[in-house]
Protein backbone atom coordinates (compact mmCIF):
# COMPACT_ATOMS: atom_id res chain seq x y z
CA UNK A 1 0.00 0.00 0.00
CA UNK A 2 1.56 3.32 -1.03
CA UNK A 3 2.37 5.86 1.67
CA UNK A 4 4.31 9.11 2.14
CA UNK A 5 6.78 10.31 4.76
CA UNK A 6 6.61 13.87 6.06
CA UNK A 7 9.36 15.12 8.36
CA UNK A 8 8.62 18.11 10.57
CA UNK A 9 11.50 19.51 12.59
CA UNK A 10 10.58 22.29 14.99
CA UNK A 11 12.66 24.18 17.51
CA UNK A 12 12.36 21.57 20.25
CA UNK A 13 11.06 18.38 18.61
CA UNK A 14 11.76 16.62 15.33
CA UNK A 15 9.05 14.30 13.99
CA UNK A 16 8.61 11.67 11.31
CA UNK A 17 5.04 10.94 10.22
CA UNK A 18 3.98 8.29 7.71
CA UNK A 19 0.67 8.96 5.93
CA UNK A 20 -1.53 6.84 3.75
CA UNK A 21 -2.03 8.64 0.44
CA UNK A 22 -5.61 9.45 1.50
CA UNK A 23 -4.15 11.58 4.29
CA UNK A 24 -4.62 9.14 7.16
CA UNK A 25 -1.67 9.18 9.59
CA UNK A 26 -0.29 5.66 9.91
CA UNK A 27 2.53 6.24 12.39
CA UNK A 28 4.36 9.10 14.06
CA UNK A 29 7.54 9.23 16.08
CA UNK A 30 9.27 12.19 17.67
CA UNK A 31 12.48 13.05 19.41
CA UNK A 32 13.38 16.08 21.47
CA UNK A 33 16.41 18.01 20.25
CA UNK A 34 18.64 19.86 22.69
CA UNK A 35 18.84 23.62 22.50
CA UNK A 36 22.10 25.21 23.62
CA UNK A 37 22.06 28.71 25.07
CA UNK A 38 25.74 29.43 25.75
CA UNK A 39 25.01 33.07 26.53
CA UNK A 40 22.14 35.52 26.51
CA UNK A 41 20.35 35.74 23.14
CA UNK A 42 22.30 32.81 21.66
CA UNK A 43 20.11 29.79 20.81
CA UNK A 44 21.83 26.95 18.96
CA UNK A 45 21.67 23.22 18.21
CA UNK A 46 24.11 20.55 17.16
CA UNK A 47 23.45 19.66 13.53
CA UNK A 48 24.64 16.06 13.77
CA UNK A 49 22.50 15.51 16.86
CA UNK A 50 19.48 16.81 14.94
CA UNK A 51 20.08 14.31 12.15
CA UNK A 52 20.60 11.47 14.63
CA UNK A 53 17.32 12.31 16.37
CA UNK A 54 15.48 12.58 13.05
CA UNK A 55 16.92 9.29 11.79
CA UNK A 56 15.82 7.58 15.01
CA UNK A 57 12.33 9.02 14.59
CA UNK A 58 12.16 7.78 10.98
CA UNK A 59 13.21 4.29 12.04
CA UNK A 60 10.61 4.19 14.80
CA UNK A 61 7.84 5.48 12.53
CA UNK A 62 8.58 2.76 9.99
CA UNK A 63 8.44 0.13 12.72
CA UNK A 64 5.19 1.51 14.15
CA UNK A 65 3.53 1.61 10.73
CA UNK A 66 3.72 -2.20 10.38
CA UNK A 67 4.36 -1.70 6.69
CA UNK A 68 7.47 -2.25 4.62
CA UNK A 69 9.58 0.84 4.01
CA UNK A 70 9.25 0.19 0.29
CA UNK A 71 5.62 1.35 0.57
CA UNK A 72 6.91 4.91 1.10
CA UNK A 73 6.69 6.51 -2.33
CA UNK A 74 8.38 9.82 -1.53
CA UNK A 75 9.72 11.94 1.32
CA UNK A 76 9.68 15.65 2.10
CA UNK A 77 10.90 17.66 5.05
CA UNK A 78 9.68 20.88 6.55
CA UNK A 79 11.20 22.68 9.50
CA UNK A 80 11.49 25.96 11.34
CA UNK A 81 12.37 28.79 9.01
CA UNK A 82 15.04 31.46 9.30
CA UNK A 83 18.02 30.85 11.52
CA UNK A 84 20.99 29.33 9.70
CA UNK A 85 22.63 25.94 9.14
CA UNK A 86 26.09 26.30 7.62
CA UNK A 87 28.30 23.82 5.81
CA UNK A 88 31.93 24.32 4.93
CA UNK A 89 33.27 23.72 1.43
CA UNK A 90 33.59 20.01 2.11
CA UNK A 91 29.91 19.94 3.09
CA UNK A 92 30.57 19.38 6.80
CA UNK A 93 28.67 21.29 9.53
CA UNK A 94 30.39 24.59 10.23
CA UNK A 95 29.71 24.92 13.93
CA UNK A 96 26.33 24.69 15.59
CA UNK A 97 23.20 25.75 13.78
CA UNK A 98 21.73 29.07 14.89
CA UNK A 99 18.00 28.80 15.57
CA UNK A 100 15.29 31.31 14.75
CA UNK A 101 14.88 32.07 18.47
CA UNK A 102 18.39 33.56 18.45
CA UNK A 103 18.69 37.34 18.75
CA UNK A 104 22.46 37.86 18.92
CA UNK A 105 22.29 40.08 15.84
CA UNK A 106 20.04 42.61 17.56
CA UNK A 107 22.53 45.49 17.45
CA UNK A 108 23.21 44.93 13.75
CA UNK A 109 19.50 44.92 12.94
CA UNK A 110 18.94 48.06 15.04
CA UNK A 111 21.68 49.75 13.03
CA UNK A 112 19.97 48.69 9.79
CA UNK A 113 16.53 49.78 11.02
CA UNK A 114 17.72 53.26 11.93
CA UNK A 115 19.62 53.71 8.67
CA UNK A 116 18.79 53.34 4.97
CA UNK A 117 19.20 49.54 4.84
CA UNK A 118 15.71 48.75 6.16
CA UNK A 119 13.85 50.77 3.55
CA UNK A 120 16.09 49.50 0.77
CA UNK A 121 15.56 45.94 1.95
CA UNK A 122 11.79 46.37 2.02
CA UNK A 123 11.73 47.56 -1.58
CA UNK A 124 14.19 44.96 -2.87
CA UNK A 125 13.44 41.82 -0.84
CA UNK A 126 9.88 42.50 0.36
CA UNK A 127 10.81 42.57 4.06
CA UNK A 128 12.79 44.50 6.61
CA UNK A 129 15.63 42.53 8.23
CA UNK A 130 15.07 40.92 11.60
CA UNK A 131 17.35 39.32 14.18
CA UNK A 132 17.05 35.69 13.07
CA UNK A 133 17.14 36.34 9.32
CA UNK A 134 20.06 34.74 7.46
CA UNK A 135 21.12 38.24 6.38
CA UNK A 136 21.51 39.42 9.98
CA UNK A 137 23.15 36.22 11.24
CA UNK A 138 25.66 36.14 8.40
CA UNK A 139 26.51 39.78 9.04
CA UNK A 140 27.01 38.94 12.73
CA UNK A 141 29.27 36.00 11.91
CA UNK A 142 31.31 38.16 9.54
CA UNK A 143 31.75 40.78 12.27
CA UNK A 144 32.35 38.50 15.25
CA UNK A 145 33.64 35.20 13.80
CA UNK A 146 35.56 36.12 10.64
CA UNK A 147 37.44 32.81 10.49
CA UNK A 148 34.15 30.91 10.45
CA UNK A 149 32.72 33.30 7.89
CA UNK A 150 35.65 32.64 5.57
CA UNK A 151 34.93 28.89 5.63
CA UNK A 152 31.25 29.10 4.62
CA UNK A 153 30.55 26.88 1.62
CA UNK A 154 26.77 26.36 1.76
CA UNK A 155 24.01 28.39 3.42
CA UNK A 156 21.13 26.10 4.38
CA UNK A 157 17.99 26.12 6.48
CA UNK A 158 16.94 23.41 8.92
CA UNK A 159 14.90 21.36 6.48
CA UNK A 160 17.63 21.76 3.85
CA UNK A 161 20.12 20.17 6.25
CA UNK A 162 17.80 17.18 6.75
CA UNK A 163 17.30 16.89 3.00
CA UNK A 164 21.09 16.92 2.58
CA UNK A 165 21.45 14.19 5.19
CA UNK A 166 18.91 12.05 3.33
CA UNK A 167 20.33 12.54 -0.16
CA UNK A 168 23.78 14.12 -0.06
CA UNK A 169 22.42 16.92 -2.29
CA UNK A 170 22.65 20.49 -0.98
CA UNK A 171 19.91 22.91 -1.98
CA UNK A 172 16.72 24.66 -0.90
CA UNK A 173 13.25 25.47 -2.19
CA UNK A 174 11.57 28.68 -3.33
CA UNK A 175 9.81 29.40 -0.02
CA UNK A 176 13.02 29.13 1.99
CA UNK A 177 15.15 30.96 -0.60
CA UNK A 178 13.14 34.13 -0.02
CA UNK A 179 14.04 34.57 3.66
CA UNK A 180 16.64 37.26 2.83
CA UNK A 181 18.22 37.27 -0.58
CA UNK A 182 15.56 37.22 -3.33
CA UNK A 183 14.10 40.08 -5.33
CA UNK A 184 10.45 40.34 -4.32
CA UNK A 185 9.42 41.18 -7.90
CA UNK A 186 11.32 38.48 -9.81
CA UNK A 187 11.21 35.95 -6.92
CA UNK A 188 14.79 34.95 -7.81
CA UNK A 189 18.08 35.49 -5.98
CA UNK A 190 19.46 39.02 -6.19
CA UNK A 191 23.20 39.75 -5.83
CA UNK A 192 22.15 43.27 -4.82
CA UNK A 193 20.49 41.82 -1.70
CA UNK A 194 23.73 40.24 -0.51
CA UNK A 195 25.59 43.47 -1.24
CA UNK A 196 22.99 45.45 0.72
CA UNK A 197 23.68 43.39 3.84
CA UNK A 198 27.44 43.40 3.35
CA UNK A 199 27.83 39.68 2.64
CA UNK A 200 28.23 39.70 -1.14
CA UNK A 201 31.26 37.38 -0.83
CA UNK A 202 28.76 34.55 -0.22
CA UNK A 203 26.90 34.67 -3.52
CA UNK A 204 28.40 31.31 -4.47
CA UNK A 205 27.24 29.75 -1.20
CA UNK A 206 23.55 30.34 -1.88
CA UNK A 207 21.79 27.00 -2.42
CA UNK A 208 20.03 26.19 -5.67
CA UNK A 209 16.29 26.80 -5.20
CA UNK A 210 13.84 24.20 -6.52
CA UNK A 211 10.06 23.92 -6.46
CA UNK A 212 8.82 22.56 -3.14
CA UNK A 213 7.42 19.48 -4.92
CA UNK A 214 10.42 18.86 -7.17
CA UNK A 215 12.34 15.59 -6.73
CA UNK A 216 15.88 16.69 -5.89
CA UNK A 217 17.53 13.47 -4.76
CA UNK A 218 17.09 9.96 -3.45
CA UNK A 219 17.73 8.17 -0.16
CA UNK A 220 21.34 7.02 -0.07
CA UNK A 221 22.52 3.52 0.83
CA UNK A 222 24.00 4.75 4.11
CA UNK A 223 20.76 6.44 5.11
CA UNK A 224 18.76 3.36 4.16
CA UNK A 225 20.95 1.27 6.44
CA UNK A 226 20.68 3.82 9.26
CA UNK A 227 16.91 4.39 9.13
CA UNK A 228 15.35 1.37 7.45
CA UNK A 229 14.17 3.49 4.50
CA UNK A 230 14.39 1.92 1.06
CA UNK A 231 17.44 3.03 -0.86
CA UNK A 232 16.51 5.22 -3.80
CA UNK A 233 13.26 6.54 -2.33
CA UNK A 234 12.60 9.95 -3.98
CA UNK A 235 13.08 13.06 -1.83
CA UNK A 236 11.51 16.37 -2.85
CA UNK A 237 12.77 19.85 -1.96
CA UNK A 238 10.25 20.45 0.85
CA UNK A 239 9.18 23.82 2.21
CA UNK A 240 9.23 26.32 5.06
CA UNK A 241 7.07 25.12 7.97
CA UNK A 242 4.96 28.28 7.92
CA UNK A 243 3.71 27.35 4.48
CA UNK A 244 3.59 23.63 5.26
CA UNK A 245 1.36 24.20 8.29
CA UNK A 246 -1.12 26.31 6.35
CA UNK A 247 -1.13 23.80 3.49
CA UNK A 248 -1.68 20.83 5.78
CA UNK A 249 -4.41 22.55 7.79
CA UNK A 250 -6.35 23.48 4.66
CA UNK A 251 -5.86 27.21 5.10
CA UNK A 252 -3.49 27.93 2.22
CA UNK A 253 -5.63 30.20 0.03
CA UNK A 254 -6.39 33.82 -0.71
CA UNK A 255 -9.15 35.26 1.47
CA UNK A 256 -8.03 33.20 4.47
CA UNK A 257 -5.57 34.11 7.19
CA UNK A 258 -3.69 31.07 8.46
CA UNK A 259 -2.83 31.36 12.15
CA UNK A 260 -0.18 28.90 13.30
CA UNK A 261 0.32 28.94 17.05
CA UNK A 262 3.64 27.16 17.30
CA UNK A 263 6.91 28.28 18.81
CA UNK A 264 6.52 31.34 16.59
CA UNK A 265 3.40 33.46 16.21
CA UNK A 266 2.76 32.83 12.51
CA UNK A 267 0.04 34.67 10.63
CA UNK A 268 -0.07 34.53 6.84
CA UNK A 269 -2.21 35.03 3.78
CA UNK A 270 -1.65 34.44 0.07
CA UNK A 271 -1.74 37.10 -2.63
CA UNK A 272 -1.34 37.11 -6.40
CA UNK A 273 0.78 40.25 -6.36
CA UNK A 274 3.61 41.46 -4.13
CA UNK A 275 2.55 44.00 -1.51
CA UNK A 276 5.17 45.19 0.95
CA UNK A 277 4.93 46.76 4.39
CA UNK A 278 7.24 46.87 7.40
CA UNK A 279 4.70 44.87 9.40
CA UNK A 280 4.90 41.71 7.30
CA UNK A 281 7.28 39.69 5.13
CA UNK A 282 6.32 39.31 1.47
CA UNK A 283 7.95 36.02 0.50
CA UNK A 284 7.69 33.40 -2.22
CA UNK A 285 4.71 31.07 -2.16
CA UNK A 286 4.91 27.51 -3.44
CA UNK A 287 3.81 28.54 -6.93
CA UNK A 288 5.58 31.13 -9.06
CA UNK A 289 3.50 34.31 -9.28
CA UNK A 290 2.07 33.95 -5.78
CA UNK A 291 3.36 35.54 -2.58
CA UNK A 292 3.06 34.42 1.02
CA UNK A 293 2.57 37.42 3.28
CA UNK A 294 3.65 36.62 6.83
CA UNK A 295 3.43 38.73 9.95
CA UNK A 296 5.36 36.91 12.64
CA UNK A 297 7.24 37.08 15.91
CA UNK A 298 8.85 34.44 18.16
CA UNK A 299 6.09 34.92 20.71
CA UNK A 300 3.54 32.12 20.67
CA UNK A 301 3.40 28.74 22.37
CA UNK A 302 7.10 28.74 23.31
CA UNK A 303 5.82 30.79 26.24
CA UNK A 304 3.28 28.12 27.19
CA UNK A 305 5.95 25.41 26.90
CA UNK A 306 8.29 27.47 29.09
CA UNK A 307 5.57 27.80 31.73
CA UNK A 308 5.03 24.04 31.70
CA UNK A 309 8.76 23.33 31.93
CA UNK A 310 9.43 25.80 34.73
CA UNK A 311 6.23 25.75 36.80
CA UNK A 312 4.60 22.41 36.01
CA UNK A 313 7.66 20.19 35.63
CA UNK A 314 6.64 17.61 38.26
CA UNK A 315 3.17 17.21 36.78
CA UNK A 316 4.60 17.01 33.27
CA UNK A 317 7.09 14.31 34.24
CA UNK A 318 4.40 12.34 36.05
CA UNK A 319 1.96 12.63 33.15
CA UNK A 320 4.51 11.51 30.57
CA UNK A 321 5.57 8.58 32.78
CA UNK A 322 2.00 7.29 32.86
CA UNK A 323 1.24 7.96 29.21
CA UNK A 324 -1.02 10.93 29.91
CA UNK A 325 -1.02 14.48 28.52
CA UNK A 326 0.01 17.42 30.66
CA UNK A 327 -2.41 19.50 28.58
CA UNK A 328 -5.33 17.30 29.56
CA UNK A 329 -4.21 17.39 33.18
CA UNK A 330 -4.19 21.20 33.23
CA UNK A 331 -7.38 21.65 31.19
CA UNK A 332 -9.72 21.86 34.22
CA UNK A 333 -7.54 24.58 35.81
CA UNK A 334 -7.53 26.58 32.58
CA UNK A 335 -11.27 26.16 32.01
CA UNK A 336 -12.05 27.29 35.56
CA UNK A 337 -9.84 30.35 35.10
CA UNK A 338 -11.61 31.31 31.86
CA UNK A 339 -14.96 31.18 33.72
CA UNK A 340 -14.05 33.84 36.30
CA UNK A 341 -12.94 37.46 36.02
CA UNK A 342 -9.22 38.14 36.12
CA UNK A 343 -6.97 41.19 36.02
CA UNK A 344 -3.91 39.13 35.08
CA UNK A 345 -2.24 39.87 31.75
CA UNK A 346 0.92 38.37 30.28
CA UNK A 347 3.18 39.67 27.53
CA UNK A 348 4.60 36.57 25.77
CA UNK A 349 7.99 37.99 24.91
CA UNK A 350 10.40 35.42 26.32
CA UNK A 351 12.21 35.09 22.99
CA UNK A 352 11.18 38.14 20.99
CA UNK A 353 8.27 40.39 20.10
CA UNK A 354 6.76 42.80 17.57
CA UNK A 355 8.10 45.57 19.85
CA UNK A 356 11.76 44.94 19.10
CA UNK A 357 14.47 42.69 20.47
CA UNK A 358 14.66 44.51 23.81
CA UNK A 359 11.14 43.50 24.88
CA UNK A 360 10.81 40.86 27.58
CA UNK A 361 8.00 38.80 29.06
CA UNK A 362 6.09 39.65 32.19
CA UNK A 363 2.87 39.32 34.16
CA UNK A 364 0.81 42.38 35.05
CA UNK A 365 -2.17 42.63 37.35
CA UNK A 366 -1.32 39.60 39.49
CA UNK A 367 -2.71 39.43 43.00
CA UNK A 368 -2.24 37.03 45.86
CA UNK A 369 -5.63 35.52 45.15
CA UNK A 370 -4.62 34.37 41.65
CA UNK A 371 -3.59 30.76 41.14
CA UNK A 372 -1.75 28.81 38.47
CA UNK A 373 -4.89 28.55 36.35
CA UNK A 374 -5.15 32.35 36.19
CA UNK A 375 -1.52 32.54 35.10
CA UNK A 376 -2.06 29.87 32.43
CA UNK A 377 -5.10 31.76 31.18
CA UNK A 378 -3.04 34.97 31.01
CA UNK A 379 -0.30 33.19 29.07
CA UNK A 380 -2.78 31.79 26.54
CA UNK A 381 -4.57 35.13 26.17
CA UNK A 382 -1.24 36.89 25.73
CA UNK A 383 -0.37 34.48 22.94
CA UNK A 384 -3.72 35.19 21.24
CA UNK A 385 -3.31 38.96 21.69
CA UNK A 386 0.09 38.80 20.06
CA UNK A 387 -1.41 36.90 17.11
CA UNK A 388 -4.06 39.62 16.85
CA UNK A 389 -1.36 42.29 16.51
CA UNK A 390 -0.14 40.48 13.41
CA UNK A 391 -3.59 39.63 12.02
CA UNK A 392 -4.66 43.28 12.39
CA UNK A 393 -1.56 44.34 10.45
CA UNK A 394 -2.31 41.93 7.62
CA UNK A 395 -5.93 43.10 7.48
CA UNK A 396 -4.67 46.55 6.49
CA UNK A 397 -3.18 45.12 3.31
CA UNK A 398 -5.25 42.07 2.44
CA UNK A 399 -8.89 41.02 2.47
CA UNK A 400 -9.90 37.98 4.51
CA UNK A 401 -12.91 37.13 6.64
CA UNK A 402 -11.93 33.82 8.21
CA UNK A 403 -9.00 32.24 9.98
CA UNK A 404 -7.58 28.72 9.99
CA UNK A 405 -5.88 27.83 13.25
CA UNK A 406 -3.18 25.17 13.56
CA UNK A 407 -0.73 24.24 16.28
CA UNK A 408 -0.94 22.26 19.49
CA UNK A 409 -3.32 24.69 21.21
CA UNK A 410 -5.88 24.15 18.43
CA UNK A 411 -6.73 20.80 20.03
CA UNK A 412 -8.34 22.58 23.00
CA UNK A 413 -11.84 23.84 22.09
CA UNK A 414 -11.74 26.46 24.87
CA UNK A 415 -8.57 27.95 23.43
CA UNK A 416 -9.91 27.89 19.87
CA UNK A 417 -13.05 29.72 21.01
CA UNK A 418 -10.81 32.26 22.74
CA UNK A 419 -8.97 32.85 19.45
CA UNK A 420 -12.30 33.44 17.66
CA UNK A 421 -13.38 35.87 20.38
CA UNK A 422 -10.03 37.70 20.37
CA UNK A 423 -9.70 37.91 16.57
CA UNK A 424 -13.39 38.72 16.07
CA UNK A 425 -13.73 36.43 13.02
CA UNK A 426 -14.71 32.77 12.55
CA UNK A 427 -11.85 30.40 13.29
CA UNK A 428 -11.75 26.95 11.71
CA UNK A 429 -9.67 24.00 12.84
CA UNK A 430 -9.30 20.68 11.05
CA UNK A 431 -8.73 17.25 12.51
CA UNK A 432 -5.10 17.35 11.46
CA UNK A 433 -2.76 16.42 14.26
CA UNK A 434 0.38 16.91 12.18
CA UNK A 435 -0.47 19.74 9.80
CA UNK A 436 3.11 20.68 8.89
CA UNK A 437 4.16 17.06 8.27
CA UNK A 438 1.05 16.54 6.13
CA UNK A 439 1.86 19.71 4.16
CA UNK A 440 5.30 18.27 3.47
CA UNK A 441 3.76 14.92 2.51
CA UNK A 442 1.46 16.68 0.02
CA UNK A 443 4.55 18.11 -1.69
CA UNK A 444 6.15 14.67 -1.67
CA UNK A 445 3.06 13.12 -3.24
CA UNK A 446 2.84 15.84 -5.89
CA UNK A 447 6.51 15.33 -6.72
CA UNK A 448 5.94 11.71 -7.74
CA UNK A 449 2.57 12.24 -9.43
CA UNK A 450 0.24 10.94 -6.71
CA UNK A 451 -1.41 14.39 -6.51
CA UNK A 452 -1.81 16.94 -9.29
CA UNK A 453 -0.15 19.59 -7.12
CA UNK A 454 0.53 20.24 -3.41
CA UNK A 455 -2.87 21.89 -2.98
CA UNK A 456 -4.75 18.79 -4.20
CA UNK A 457 -5.53 17.55 -0.70
CA UNK A 458 -7.30 14.17 -1.04
CA UNK A 459 -9.19 14.60 2.23
CA UNK A 460 -12.72 16.00 2.51
CA UNK A 461 -11.50 19.04 4.44
CA UNK A 462 -15.04 20.29 5.03
CA UNK A 463 -15.97 17.06 6.79
CA UNK A 464 -13.04 17.19 9.19
CA UNK A 465 -13.31 20.92 9.92
CA UNK A 466 -15.00 22.68 12.86
CA UNK A 467 -15.68 26.39 12.82
CA UNK A 468 -15.90 28.51 15.98
CA UNK A 469 -17.76 31.80 15.73
CA UNK A 470 -16.95 34.78 17.97
CA UNK A 471 -19.27 35.48 20.88
CA UNK A 472 -20.15 39.19 20.75
CA UNK A 473 -20.07 39.74 24.52
CA UNK A 474 -16.74 37.96 25.00
CA UNK A 475 -15.27 39.75 21.98
CA UNK A 476 -16.23 43.10 23.52
CA UNK A 477 -14.53 42.11 26.78
CA UNK A 478 -11.42 40.99 24.91
CA UNK A 479 -11.24 44.29 23.07
CA UNK A 480 -10.86 46.02 26.43
CA UNK A 481 -8.21 43.56 27.59
CA UNK A 482 -6.39 43.76 24.24
CA UNK A 483 -6.22 47.54 24.26
CA UNK A 484 -4.80 47.46 27.81
CA UNK A 485 -2.33 44.76 26.71
CA UNK A 486 -1.08 47.09 23.95
CA UNK A 487 -1.06 50.17 26.18
CA UNK A 488 1.15 48.38 28.72
CA UNK A 489 3.51 47.27 25.94
CA UNK A 490 3.74 50.85 24.66
CA UNK A 491 4.45 52.09 28.18
CA UNK A 492 7.12 49.42 28.65
CA UNK A 493 8.91 50.13 25.37
CA UNK A 494 11.38 52.65 26.89
CA UNK A 495 11.80 50.50 30.02
CA UNK A 496 12.53 47.12 28.40
CA UNK A 497 16.06 48.13 27.32
CA UNK A 498 16.80 49.25 30.89
CA UNK A 499 15.65 45.86 32.17
CA UNK A 500 17.88 44.14 29.64
CA UNK A 501 20.86 46.21 30.75
CA UNK A 502 20.56 44.71 34.24
CA UNK A 503 21.71 41.37 32.87
CA UNK A 504 24.77 43.01 31.34
CA UNK A 505 25.93 44.56 34.61
CA UNK A 506 28.42 42.69 36.80
CA UNK A 507 26.93 41.29 39.97
CA UNK A 508 27.73 43.06 43.23
CA UNK A 509 29.27 40.85 45.92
Amino acid sequence: MPSLLGIDSGLTVTKAVIFDIDGTPLAAARRRVTQFMPKARHVERDMDQLWTATADAIAEAIKLSNRPASDIQAIAATAHGDGIYLLDRSKKPLGRAILSLDSRAGSIVERWLTGPVADQSLVLTGQVPHVSAPSALLAWIKEHEPARFAEIGHILSCKDWLRFCLTGVAGTDRTEASTSFTDVSTQDYSPDALKLFGVDELVGALPHASRSDEVVGHVTAAVAKRTGLAEGTPVVAGLHDVTASALGAGGYAEGVVAVIAGTYSINETLSSEPRVDRRWFCRNAIVSGQWNNMSISPASTANYDWFLDQLCSNERTGAEATGHSIHALLAPEIEAAFNRPSSALFHPYLFGSPYGAAASAGFFGLGGWHDRGDMLRAVLEGIAFNHKIHVDALSDGFSFNQARLAGGVSRNPIVVQMFADVLGIPVTVTETDEAAAWGAALCAGAGVGIYADPQSDPRDVGRIATTYHPDSARSADYRVRYELFKDIADAMTPLWPRLGNLAAQPSQD
